[in-house]
């Protein structure tokens, strides 16, 4: 699966079980990268993220993705999308995280692109939201360029136990019939 945003290409290739993946959400999990999410994580709890990306992988369950720029086959970041319970309905939500010495290049934006054409091809929930934290204006420009709809702010539970204030972002993957 591959896509472009303002000239940048991405393919989106699947989580795997694997050494490679692993080490991806360890240099992502960075004081740097975590410092709207609430901090890095211990390495069981990196285990344990591995683990839930490898077995996402059900019919419309969701699915998580390495980044990978083209064509240079690098991998540069990781995105998702997964299924949530939002305000009495199922949707899905999405997430990101581009590696540093990348960010500011448009490949989040054209990674969000990519995983809502997936999200969209399951038929499953009609709508893809992301709740970047209000402080956060890299995400919510990804949100922006992406396509995404400003609902408005809200408070969600990230990391778990902590209520964080973000901004709901939807996109329709599909229009009414």
């Amino acid at each position: 699966m591959s896509g472009a945003a303002s000239g940048v290409r991405v393919r989106l290739e699947p989580w795997e079980d694997s050494a490679f993946c692993l080490e991806l959400l360890r240099r992502v999990n960075s004081a740097e990268m975590t410092a709207h999410l609430g901090g890095p994580e211990s390495e069981e709890q990196i285990l344990v993220r591995h683990r839930r990306y490898a077995e996402l992988i059900g019919p419309g369950a969701g699915r998580m993705y390495r980044v990978v720029l083209v064509p240079e086959e690098e991998t540069v970041g990781s995105i998702g999308y997964w299924e949530r319970e939002w305000r009495g309905a199922s949707v899905y939500e999405t997430g990101w995280a581009v590696l540093p010495p990348f960010q500011g290049r448009g490949i989040a934006a054209a990674a969000a692109g990519e995983v809502a054409r997936a999200a969209a091809a399951q038929r499953t929930h009609r709508y893809l939201h992301a709740y970047p934290s209000v402080g956060h204006p890299a995400s919510n420009g990804v949100c922006r360029k992406a396509g995404f709809t400003l609902v408005g702010e809200c408070e969600v539970e990230y990391p778990l136990g902590t209520m964080m204030r973000c901004n709901d972002w939807r996109l329709e993957l599909w229009p009414p019939a």
